[in-house]
């Protein structure tokens, strides 16, 4: 496979959602019917290799059929600096393993999933601990209600 559309991912199934971030990646996976996203885990970036082996476990796990990865454009939906580095890591899972892959803007979800977190009670450390997690249920959940209203 390789980068597609949203609407070409695989129509039925688990998807993945990820939240690309300097140190960590947020993993977020639906239910196999679409309805729900949810938080799974923050994994650690100290390197790549180990960080993409630990979200294939997941993905393997959880028979997951595609990723949905957070673009961070920029507020007037242009694209920034970081995007390049999300297109270089979609590259670099590519280059591991051949699964579809497709972007949803993660404009604000960080911020959401912060407030979220704050909402719920949540003390600093375990928002900072869980957020980037969040984040990615977030980014899939608006995926996922791209797809239902495209259907």
């Amino acid at each position: 496979m390789a980068v597609v559309d949203l609407s070409d991912l695989p129509r039925e199934g688990v998807l993945l959602g990820l939240d690309p971030g300097k140190a960590a990646l947020g993993v977020a996976a639906s239910d196999r019917t679409r309805r729900l996203a949810s938080p799974v885990e923050t994994i650690p970036k100290p390197k790549l290799a180990p960080a993409l082996a630990r979200l294939f476990a997941l993905y393997d796990e959880r028979q997951a059929v595609g990723l949905v990865i957070g673009l961070p454009l920029n507020t007037d939906g242009t694209a920034g600096p970081r995007v390049q580095s999300v297109r270089t890591l979609a590259s670099s899972i590519l280059k591991v393993r051949d699964i579809p892959i497709a972007f949803q803007d993660e404009r604000f979800s960080s911020n959401e999933a912060a407030e979220a977190l704050r909402a719920a009670g949540a003390s600093r450390r375990t928002r900072e601990a869980r957020i980037d997690a969040h984040a990615a249920a977030i980014i899939l959940r608006d995926a996922l209600a791209r797809l239902e209203a495209s259907s």
